[in-house]
């Protein structure tokens, strides 16, 4: 009989799911990483446009369209003055799929692959389904990932490390002194650095630097996404960037996985990136409004909390009983430790909600806390 591979056998359904179905239709949901902003109109055209033209109805490229990666480079080059060519860019199915390929293409069987705990559950999953050894690495107490503490879990068998900047689920942002760090670490030890960073302009305190940026080897991947920095998660239309012969085997993946992302989504995406950004600036800045709310709220319950810089998550410390009593009460928010050992003791709570429904959920924290403690 034909049973299950090894691989898929050590990958469970994510926690954070399981969260989701034990709580009530009516639950105040803070733990959903979803912006609660309609996508841009623009966007939306670009992709209505396309469909009425008949532009979306057959394969692209398997890299994507050359005008979106056209779109890509410019915004590189526009945010971050960085030189990114359009050849070099793989457009895919959300940031998953980005971190998905760039593990397949990197990762041997019994190799190890360093990553933040607590970090993003996919990089201990997608470790897994590439036949990888997950070595998850502690934080700093302030929930950034420590340099040194990467370059001492290299080890021979090390193929990758994952820097996540702004992160999910700490929103932590990375300083450029550890950016630049984690590339002279992958370039001295020949070790791919894959750099998720998804949330890379939702950043309220420092500011965002990419690995790619200090490089002075090829050992560098970035993979990014539309789906939080214009709110189209649902769109799936994510990328990856890296060094030419990088990005051909990481191609090989993608086209017998995927073919190519969808074509709508990439005139959607398209549009995104070239259009007017001042509607990222106002996200940004709604999420800096509610991240404050919800920081005052937690220093008044009692909660200690370190301050998120970006993206739109906190991860206070919470006391033994907090998150099923927050959830029995009907507010969702996710235990620590679906994000690694590591994050025992800490509950993830996104404020992509507006400001009064933030307020709500704080109230019910308040009598949850009371109640436990």
């Amino acid at each position: 009989m034909t049973e299950f591979s090894r691989r898929v056998e050590q990958v469970s359904i994510s926690g954070i799911r399981e969260v989701f179905e034990a709580a009530g239709e009516d639950a105040i949901n803070l733990g959903l990483g979803q912006p609660d902003f309609p996508t841009p109109e623009h966007a939306r055209e670009g992709a209505i446009e396309a469909i009425r033209a008949g532009e979306a109805d057959e394969y692209t490229s398997n890299k994507g369209t050359e005008s979106l990666r056209a779109a890509i480079s410019h915004r590189y080059a526009e945010d971050h003055g960085m030189d990114v060519d359009p050849n070099d860019v793989i457009a895919t199915a959300g940031g998953s799929e980005a971190l998905h390929i760039a593990m397949e293409a990197h990762v041997d069987p019994g190799e190890e692959v360093i990553f933040p705990d607590p970090g993003f559950v996919a990089y201990d999953a997608l470790t897994h389904i590439a036949g990888g050894q997950p070595k998850p690495v502690a934080l700093r107490d302030d929930l950034t990932m420590d340099p040194e503490s990467v370059e001492a879990a290299i080890t021979d068998d090390t193929a990758a490390f994952v820097v996540n900047s702004p992160a999910n689920p700490t929103g932590a942002v990375q300083s450029p002194e550890d950016m630049r760090e984690f590339a002279r670490i992958a370039d001295e030890h020949d070790v791919l650095c894959i750099s998720d960073e998804v949330y890379e302009h939702i950043v309220f305190e420092g500011e965002h630097r990419s690995p790619m940026e200090f490089a002075e080897s090829d050992n560098v991947v970035v993979v990014g996404a539309c789906s939080k920095t214009y709110s189209m998660t649902g769109w799936r239309l994510g990328w990856i960037t890296g060094s030419n012969r990088r990005i051909e085997r990481m191609l090989r993946v993608h086209q017998y996985g995927q073919a190519c992302a969808t074509r709508a989504s990439q005139h959607a995406a398209e549009a995104a990136l070239s259009g007017p950004q001042d509607v990222v600036d106002d996200m940004v800045a709604a999420f800096e409004e509610r991240r404050d709310v919800l920081l005052d709220g937690l220093d008044d319950i009692g909660l200690d909390c370190p301050t998120p810089k970006g993206a739109f998550y906190a991860m206070p410390k919470v006391p033994e009983g907090f998150v099923d009593e927050v959830i029995d009460r009907g507010v969702v928010v996710v235990p620590g430790e679906a994000f690694g050992e590591h994050g025992a003791g800490y509950a993830r709570i996104s404020y992509a909600v507006d400001v009064e429904t933030l307020t709500d959920a704080l109230e019910i924290m308040d009598d949850a806390y009371r109640a436990v403690v």
